[in-house]
């Protein structure tokens, strides 16, 4: 049975109530779209899940929503842009997803309308019935701003007479938050947690590509931290550096044993104590309502 959104007179007027949909017929091929501030964070945050979509059929496509022209100790304006673009692309290509970087200066972005109709034109452009962002409160401005805007589309998507240039969506995606560890002004809840052992090769093989941010330390590098790192040719050595110095390669493993409890519930008891890479999200209660059922629909590789 399928449920759509319940609107509810008020003397403020209109309220919209969003309830479960997909309840009993979820689509035969999910679309997946998934908000970065910059060309490599949402292949850090969600690389893992969006490979095990792609690898199961279903459509997912990753969003820089600035193009990293100032993430760089050493470089900076177009030609670093343009850089960032086409490493994020092969990092794509190697997940199986749809790559696109907006044409927005990095540390730029502001919560307009202008930016929150381009948003809401790609989530409907998609038709997407999940959305993943970053929370609305993060350390770098363009983080907040891009949960900021996403989670302002959430509502406006079905919406027919904003951007009425692109169709609204007759139904509400499932609207998520990627995992963080920043404590105010609340915790990141793991409403879903996603372990990504068979696809951690695809993942690391993916942010290998992202050398500007990886092995030369992006905006907050230095020429020091540099010459720590095995040299372009050297491959092999580059990865292992990767494996055993890079925060980014703990991540995932840190993500499995702090939320090593959702694992087993999701999992089981005796592999999800076996999980060593997983990806958290939390779900955005603006967004599509939905059960456990519902979730295991959307998130198709639970046992």
């Amino acid at each position: 049975m399928r449920w759509f959104l319940t609107l509810l007179p008020l003397w403020a007027g209109l309220v919209a109530i969003p309830t479960p949909l997909y309840a009993d017929n979820p689509p035969k091929k999910l679309r997946i779209i998934v908000f970065g501030a910059h060309p490599d964070d949402a292949e850090l945050k969600a690389g893992g899940t969006a490979a095990k979509w792609a690898k199961l059929g279903h459509e997912v496509k990753m969003v820089s929503v600035t193009n990293g022209d100032i993430g760089h100790w050493r470089e900076a304006g177009g030609p670093l842009a343009q850089r960032r673009r086409a490493e994020v692309q092969r990092a794509d290509k190697i997940l199986g997803v749809t790559c696109e970087v907006l044409d927005i200066h990095d540390g730029e972005l502001e919560p307009n309308l202008e930016n929150r109709k381009k948003i809401t034109r790609l989530i409907r452009d998609w038709k997407a019935d999940i959305v993943i962002a970053h929370r609305p409160w993060d350390y770098h401005p363009d983080h907040r701003y891009v949960g900021v805007l996403v989670q302002d589309a959430a509502f406006m998507v079905q919406v027919p007479h904003f951007c009425p240039d692109t169709p609204a969506l007759k139904e509400n995606p499932l609207f998520l938050y990627s995992s963080d560890n920043f404590q105010k002004p609340y915790r990141f809840k793991p409403d879903i947690v996603v372990a990504i052992d068979d696809v951690i090769e695809t993942k690391f093989n993916a942010l290998h590509e992202l050398e500007s941010q990886l092995y030369e330390g992006g905006a907050l590098g230095s020429e020091e931290q540099f010459r720590l790192v095995p040299p372009a040719k050297d491959v092999a050595a580059r990865k292992q550096w990767f494996r055993e110095k890079h925060p980014w390669a703990r991540r995932d493993a840190d993500v499995a044993n702090k939320y090593r409890e959702e694992l087993r519930q999701y999992y089981g008891p005796e592999k999800g104590q076996q999980v060593k890479y997983a990806e958290a999200f939390e779900i955005c209660e603006y967004g599509r309502r939905v059960n456990d059922a519902q979730i295991r629909q959307l998130f198709p590789f639970y046992p």
